[in-house]
């Protein structure tokens, strides 16, 4: 019986993988296929001609080191919004992670009157529908000049990111025992000293979770992108709805490819980097 069980549980775990999996090879063959057409299997012919047309790939004959250099250096679109995702995901990732540190260690190690009100409140950008505080926020940005800016854009990325980090750290610090870091300055050691040796190792696998969904987070907005940023600040998640606009199935999935591709690379090397190092990340439920 427990073996069937077993059979069971491993085979929902495969289903469940393969449905995982399924839309993304669809993805990646329409990315390069020529006119796939339902109700074509397969498609008849592959071509490159997404990839031509995105400018990301030089078209035949043109294809050298300094064909493709030049080609990217020519096509702002595709690039600028590559480059302005990733570099919104890690700065709001770096800020967020620095604003939840100091804020996650009190909510975790200490129990104070209002705690439960104070992280209701946290999570409440989690609950209410994102465009009914946006309209609110866009509003005062407009009247501050954030709108349409880089920096509106960061500032309003922190939102939706904040009650993530937060929470994940303070589960993190429920689990921690800060008697390290009293022996630490007991032995001598100052504060900086402390930190980097004794808590920053304790809580760095943690640490990359939290910063994982707040990157992750932050490279999958759209409405906030596109309502904070006025149409001026180009992201890849905006490029695959004005993409997939155009009715052409074979660009829309070229560039999902590209929005999707950095993602399954950090989710890669991170749960290779928190595997094995569960005592920092085993805190959850303690808050």
């Amino acid at each position: 019986m427990n073996n069937n069980l077993k059979r069971i549980n491993i085979y929902s775990i495969y289903l469940g993988a393969l449905i995982l999996i399924l839309p993304l090879i669809a993805f990646f063959i329409n990315a390069f296929s020529f006119r796939w057409f339902y109700p074509q299997v397969i498609p008849k012919e592959l071509s490159l001609q997404a990839w031509v047309r995105l400018k990301l790939i030089p078209k035949p004959g043109q294809r050298t080191f300094e064909g493709f250099i030049d080609l990217w250096a020519s096509n702002p679109t595709v690039i600028k919004a590559l480059v302005n995702s990733l570099t919104i995901g890690i700065l709001v990732t770096i800020v967020s992670i620095i604003i939840a540190l100091p804020a996650a260690r009190v909510l975790g190690l200490l129990n104070f009157r209002f705690k439960k009100l104070i992280i209701f409140i946290m999570v409440s950008p989690t609950i209410l529908p994102p465009i009914a505080f946006v309209l609110g926020l866009n509003i005062n940005f407009i009247s501050i000049g954030f709108s349409g800016s880089f920096f509106g854009v960061c500032l309003v990325h922190l939102v939706p990111i904040m009650p993530y980090v937060v929470l994940t750290m303070t589960g993190i610090f429920a689990n921690y025992n800060p008697d390290f870091e009293h022996q630490a300055r007991t032995l001598g050691a100052n504060k900086t000293t402390t930190f980097f040796q004794i808590t920053l190792p304790a809580i760095a696998p943690g640490m990359v979770v939290a910063a994982l969904f707040a990157f992750l987070v932050s490279w999958s907005q759209y409405l906030l992108t596109f309502l904070i940023g006025a149409g001026k600040v180009m992201t890849l998640p905006l490029l695959v709805f004005s993409t997939a606009s155009s009715g052409n199935p074979a660009l829309t999935a070229a560039i999902s490819i590209i929005f999707i591709f950095p993602a399954i690379l950090i989710l890669v090397f991170t749960s290779k980097f928190v595997s094995g190092q569960s005592g920092a990340t085993s805190g959850f439920g303690k808050i």
